[in-house]
């Protein structure tokens, strides 16, 4: 009898009613707001962290005594540079969206090794910090022989340094031919390809104009998504301020009782 009672419930399950709230097609990830707002608010501190950056020579050893003659200015520095990367990953998919309208296989490709080469500029930060740490743990001159002594050592994240220039040709390639930017925008973002990358790389000459490039093809496209749509309903505005309220409750708590971030 056994035997019966199963095939009846897969019998059952086959005759299940379909949901009655149909999917919805319209939506996307991370959303017209959160992209717009990353495709803004991105390239702008990443300007920022090259401009704080731009009195001091762009190699490790300089970026270090910089941040013991500097800190304040240094550390607020790689944390605009480094939110920069963390917040421009949502617009990179708002445009990667964009251009798989009309062109869906090199959108899916450019968004992706675009993506993949945020996450190695963020796995560098990672490095950036720690070096920092050390100087103020052990001492400037220990920092800097730690760095030299490392500094070709082998992780899995080098293999994304690829990724963190090709990525921008192809998506600036995608954003012309799906006809989301024109040509001077598009120039503009393909120039991300010469922006120098690595452990404690500052501000050369030419980081300033590239991440220039960044804010007018990127800027422009994120005010204009923001318009495009209705406004956030009540639901969605009261879940992100309970969000930001309860983020900034947290780095709130964490600087006054720092024994919670040891836990």
């Amino acid at each position: 009898m056994e035997p019966l009672r199963v095939a009846g419930d897969a019998v059952s399950m086959t005759r299940m009613k379909p949901l009655k709230t149909p999917p919805n097609e319209a939506f996307w990830f991370p959303g017209r707001w959160i992209g717009g707002i990353s495709l803004i608010f991105g390239p702008l501190l990443l300007l920022t962290a090259a401009l704080l950056r731009l009195p001091f020579h762009y190699f490790y050893d300089a970026q270090l005594t910089a941040y013991a003659e500097h800190p304040a200015l240094i550390t607020a520095a790689y944390t605009c540079y480094t939110l920069g990367w963390l917040f421009t990953w949502p617009g990179v998919i708002t445009l990667a969206r964009l251009i798989g309208m009309r062109l869906p296989t090199l959108a899916v490709i450019g968004g992706t090794v675009v993506v993949l080469g945020l996450v190695g500029r963020v796995f560098h930060a990672g490095i950036d910090h720690l070096a920092f740490q050390l100087v103020d743990a052990q001492g400037l001159e220990a920092a800097i022989r730690a760095v030299d002594d490392s500094y070709l050592a082998f992780h899995v994240v080098r293999y994304f340094n690829g990724m963190m220039m090709v990525g921008w040709l192809l998506i600036a390639i995608g954003a012309y031919r799906a006809g989301v930017m024109g040509w001077f925008r598009s120039i503009a973002l393909a120039s991300m390809f010469f922006l120098p990358f690595g452990t404690l790389k500052g501000t050369r000459g030419e980081t300033v104009f590239l991440l220039l490039g960044l804010c007018i093809a990127f800027i422009p496209l994120g005010i204009k998504v923001l318009r495009e749509g209705p406004r956030p309903s009540r639901k969605a505005v009261i879940w992100s301020l309970a969000f930001v309220i309860g983020e900034a409750l947290f780095i709130w708590l964490s600087i006054v009782f720092p024994e919670i971030m040891r836990h």
